[in-house]
């Protein structure tokens, strides 16, 4: 195990690489030697939130091969292990890209929106998808961000510079807003998370007024919907909790990558956390508050259908996806 300063400068270190290019890394082509992962189809999956509809829509799935860099403060070898007991590959990871649609009376509300036509052929899928549930670009009124790396954002502006919902207004977290349009802190990264800065302006800072919302995390953002501080993984990481008569979907967005390792093991971390001692921390008090609830799950890189439930195992949880 790393001590806590190296730990927390791992993460910090991998985010940095991970921002490159704007959040969209050169694994998102597969490898061919790898094989190809299989998407789902249908690539959509809904489920009754009390009188909500809550659909999962699949935007694609990328395989990287399985390195020491990967989790960043425990053994190769322990990784491995722990894939091989849940049959498992031990040779690569497949980390999918789920959005989440919440149907709610005449409301159409996009959580999250993926890569776009920014990925590789295996991802980029949900608006396919999205058409399939019975739905169009065009009826999206409110996408919520939860934080602005790309396979997150890059889904709401086309490589023309065109809006993809063109009727939405996009609720975006404030200190993630600020952290990545600060023109200071761009200034003073390095070269390798530049690309992410840059991605965040290119998707936001031609954005009308009249589109772009700002909140506080804590929010309210839609009757029925409320935002949750999870800081960590970016400076401005936000959940959204879904509530309907007294049932209750929690999207946890990339409060954890990969279930199978880093809900087994909350205090592994992942490449990808900016802060991974704070996003240690947030793992923790989230899964146990959602543990505590019995609310319903989803998550951007669970395994499809991406949401379930999440059960107390050993020291850890573990993701029960839905039959």
């Amino acid at each position: 195990m790393l001590i806590r300063r190296q730990f927390l400068g791992a993460g910090l270190a991998a985010g940095a690489a991970w921002a490159a290019a704007g959040f969209v890394p050169a694994w998102a082509n597969t490898a061919p030697n790898l094989g190809t992962p299989t998407l789902p189809s249908p690539g959509f999956r809904r489920a009754k939130i009390g009188e909500v509809e809550v659909i999962a829509l699949i935007d694609g799935i990328a395989r990287r091969p399985l390195g020491e860099e990967f989790v960043r403060n425990a053994p190769l070898a322990e990784v491995k292990s722990l894939l091989a007991s849940q049959g498992l590959s031990t040779e690569y990871v497949d980390i999918p890209f789920t959005p989440f649609l919440v149907v709610a009376g005449n409301r159409r509300i996009l959580m999250d929106t993926g890569l776009g036509d920014w990925g590789g052929p295996t991802t980029g899928k949900l608006l396919e998808n999205l058409r399939a549930a019975g739905y169009g670009p065009a009826d999206i009124d409110t996408v919520l961000i939860t934080h602005y790396h790309g396979d997150h954002i890059n889904g709401l502006r086309n490589r023309a510079g065109d809006f993809v919902f063109p009727r939405a207004k996009v609720w975006v977290p404030a200190p993630e807003h600020a952290f990545w349009m600060d023109d200071a802190r761009l200034a003073a990264a390095p070269e390798a998370q530049k690309g992410a800065f840059n991605n965040a302006r290119r998707t936001f800072g031609q954005m009308p007024a009249d589109m772009l919302q700002v909140f506080q995390p804590g929010a309210e953002v839609a009757p029925g919907i409320r935002s949750v501080a999870a800081f960590g993984h970016t400076p401005g990481h936000t959940l959204f909790e879904v509530a309907s008569a007294g049932q209750t979907f929690v999207y946890v967005a990339d409060l954890t990558n990969v279930p199978a390792l880093f809900a087994r093991n909350p205090d592994w971390a992942v490449a990808f956390d900016m802060d991974a001692e704070m996003a240690r921390r947030t793992r923790r008090e989230v899964f146990q508050r959602i543990v505590a609830s019995n609310a319903m799950v989803g998550g951007f890189h669970f395994p499809f259908p991406a949401f379930g439930r999440v059960e107390a195992m050993a020291d850890g949880y573990a993701f029960q996806p839905m039959a």
